[in-house]
């Protein structure tokens, strides 16, 4: 059964810059005000590449998170958490490995993708292997119907989306499973179960996805089930078992447009990047040594602002007036690289600004985080264990 709810995590690689920001984080800021979030930081991940370097991940995962909070993730409206203090992510990651055929994983297509990029690292690990079946225990396990997600990323979560499949049809069958779905029918009343009944056939036999959507909604609405029949009649609708994992959905996000400052894409391995709490002199002297448009040597050389890297940023942080402006004094070599850059710096420092006030208290008092993730971590830990209370018994480790 799907829970509107959303979910999504980073790894933990230190102090976030603007392409975080615009690639992620905004994004974020603006789901929390549309649905319950849960944004956990991925440390077991970080382990999968650097399991020879560990004692960079806590300091790591505390910067980045000072660095949500800075950006705007509201703790109020969102649960933020560390993977690695749900212990069930874990649990369940093992025991989706039982049932995981090998061939799976190494159809990744980011699997030798990883492998050919970091060749300075042994990647021929079972954590490396696995690690797409980790990210849909991740998933899996608070049953999230909406995980955002770039095009590329679109084939980890149909992976997740397999793994739940798999799993509901190995485990999904409970004994007398038709005859217990019969009598949760019953229990929606009559007219609604009657409805109930209708729309199953439509979609069984006809294939109308709308009767799916109309089935849900009715047994959205039905307060009184208990999960166990509410389950039971998620999987009878569907024609399979009891739905013990639901298949998450991808709630597709736009790529980042945030380029380098050398034009590039802003990484921390090409050195191109401002950082979310970048001193101020430091980031005016950033843009202001930027490379522009190599044709414009002398600055009464006119230019073409298609190929300058400044101009990228121009068309996040300018409007359409300081655009035109630029446009024509650049090709007229009207104005000189610098001026053009001075719109950029001051965009960059005003989209900063209430970011280093937000953070000063958090580096101030780094008890706030730490008390911050305490709590996300327990209310995440209870949606985990409901979860694992279900597989458990689904696979018969069910000792209560």
């Amino acid at each position: 059964m799907f829970v509107e709810r959303v979910l999504s995590g980073m790894r933990p690689t230190g102090r976030l810059h603007l392409g975080h920001y615009h690639g992620v984080l905004a994004n974020w800021m603006k789901l929390q005000h549309e649905y319950p979030c849960l944004f956990f930081v991925a440390d077991w991940h970080a382990l999968t590449t650097a399991y020879d370097e560990p004692g960079t991940i806590t300091q790591n995962a505390w910067d980045m998170v000072i660095d949500w909070l800075a950006a705007g993730v509201d703790p109020a409206q969102a649960t933020i958490f560390i993977q690695s203090r749900v212990p069930e992510h874990a649990e369940l990651h093992l025991l989706l490995s039982m049932m995981t055929p090998l061939g799976w994983l190494e159809r990744v297509p980011t699997y030798k993708d990883q492998q050919e990029k970091l060749t300075h690292k042994d990647l021929t690990t079972y954590g490396f292997l696995g690690y797409p079946l980790l990210q849909a225990a991740d998933i899996l396990i608070y049953r999230a119907d909406k995980v955002p997600v770039g095009e590329d990323q679109v084939p980890h979560l149909e992976f997740a989306r397999e793994i739940a499949r798999r799993f509901n049809h190995l485990y999904g069958r409970e004994p007398g499973f038709e005859e217990k779905a019969k009598e949760a029918v019953k229990k929606l009343g009559g007219k609604r179960a009657k409805l109930y009944e209708e729309l199953r056939t439509r979609y069984q036999e006809r294939g109308e996805a709308d009767a799916l959507e109309q089935a849900h909604a009715v047994l959205d609405e039905a307060q009184s089930l208990s999960h166990g029949d509410r389950e039971r009649l998620f999987g009878y609708l569907e024609g399979s078992g009891k739905m013990i994992l639901a298949e998450p959905g991808a709630l597709l996000t736009a790529a980042s447009r945030m380029p380098g400052l050398d034009g590039q894409k802003m990484s921390k391995s090409y050195g191109n990047t401002i950082a979310l709490r970048e001193d101020e002199e430091s980031i005016r002297k950033k843009i202001r040594t930027m490379q522009t448009d190599p044709q414009r040597v002398r600055r009464t050389d006119p230019g073409d602002p298609e190929k300058c890297p400044v101009w990228q940023f121009h068309q996040i942080y300018s409007n359409d007036e300081v655009r035109n402006w630029v446009r024509q004094g650049c090709r007229s070599a009207g104005i000189g690289c610098i001026e053009c850059k001075q719109p950029v710096i001051e965009g960059v420092l005003r989209e900063q600004e209430p970011m280093r006030e937000r953070a000063r208290r958090y580096e101030e008092d780094p008890q706030l985080v730490k008390n911050i993730i305490a709590d996300g971590c327990e209310k995440a830990r209870k949606l985990a264990q409901e979860t694992m209370r279900d597989v458990r018994e689904a696979i018969g480790l069910d000792y209560s």
